[in-house]
């Protein structure tokens, strides 16, 4: 078998291609090595010889993957994070967090009668001054001095 080196440096300059993109049907290498003209080579383009292989692309499928993992949560550990806790989540929306949850809290001692509307009052003063870290953190205070409403 001879080298179809020069029949396929033509094709490729024909098909606009690198070498390495022409495919030569392996049941016609006769017809191809007899083609010598750039018309030859056109002719065995046409009728599907000599044809330009796919271009080769970076598969996403593995970025997909992590992609549905990341949608489900996973993959956020210490080892995936850059940047401080501040810089993820900012002051302001931590503080709004805190206080909403211990808010909501509030409300909820109060419409079980758990605890007074003077009470209440109070708590909410010191929920807005940032005395509390976080509700188990109201709990105890309010435990430790005692402001359940007396039955």
């Amino acid at each position: 078998m001879t080298s179809l080196r020069s029949q396929r440096r033509l094709a490729a300059k024909i098909l606009k291609v690198g070498v390495e993109r022409v495919w030569i049907d392996p049941n016609r290498v006769e017809d191809v090595e007899a083609a010598i003209t750039r018309e030859e080579i056109r002719k065995l383009i046409h009728e599907g010889v000599i044809k330009p292989l796919k271009e080769k692309g970076v598969s996403r499928a593995r970025a997909k993957l992590i992609h549905e993992k990341k949608k489900k949560g996973l993959r956020r550990g210490l080892g995936s994070r850059s940047g401080t806790a501040k810089a993820r989540v900012s002051k302001k929306e931590a503080w709004m967090n805190k206080v909403r949850t211990l808010r909501k809290r509030l409300r909820e001692l109060k419409a079980e009668k758990i605890i007074t509307e003077t009470t209440y009052r109070k708590l909410y003063t010191l929920v807005k001054s940032g005395e509390f870290a976080s509700v188990a953190d109201m709990e105890r205070y309010i435990k430790a001095h005692d402001l359940w409403r007396k039955r």
